[in-house]
């Protein structure tokens, strides 16, 4: 647990000296447990997903790095790999494909890489999934930019978007 203790601290100081360096990834710490995250990461751009703000939270294990961490979505996403209620990801690196060289950074890289290049064959959300197998991308894209929209974009912008569309701040 030592090990862990300290490798976290170690990457929460690169965080720290990096912000700057990657706009798309807020990693934050919990300040009462190491051993618990959260990222912000934006949807990448030319996706559904762009324009997007996405929470995830990461529990990590006392075994890390040696086991990936455990990472779920908290906002809702129409994503073929990632579970609509629970927000579990379904990413070969965060299972069988984990190395002691991934980082908490480099995982949102991962799932933001992720998000641009869906899996439909692994699905953990099947109507995502199934548009997608199906060839119908416009379907798929449609509810996932609907989707971010509704859960990921800032109240303000939504409400901006709105007032754009109708023409009134109200619409009923």
């Amino acid at each position: 647990m030592q090990a862990s203790r300290a490798r976290l601290f170690k990457e929460y100081k690169e965080v720290q000296r990096e912000k700057a360096a990657d706009p798309d990834i807020q990693l934050v710490c919990d300040d009462s447990n190491i051993f618990k995250w959260t990222a912000l990461i934006k949807g990448p751009s030319e996706t559904p997903y762009e324009g997007g703000v996405f929470q995830l939270a990461f529990a990590v294990p006392e075994q890390y790095p040696l086991q990936p961490p455990q990472v779920r979505f908290l906002t809702k996403i129409f994503h073929p790999n990632v579970h609509f209620k629970t927000g579990e990801i379904c990413l070969d690196i965060l299972k069988n494909a984990w190395s002691p060289a991934w980082t908490l950074q480099s995982v949102c890289r991962a799932i933001i890489a992720l998000m641009a290049h869906p899996e439909p064959d692994s699905p953990l959300n099947c109507d995502s999934g199934n548009l997608l197998r199906s060839g119908d991308v416009r379907g798929y894209q449609s509810m996932a930019r609907m989707y971010t929209r509704l859960a990921a974009m800032p109240k303000k912008r939504l409400a901006a978007r709105i007032i754009l569309i109708t023409g009134q701040s109200n619409p009923v």
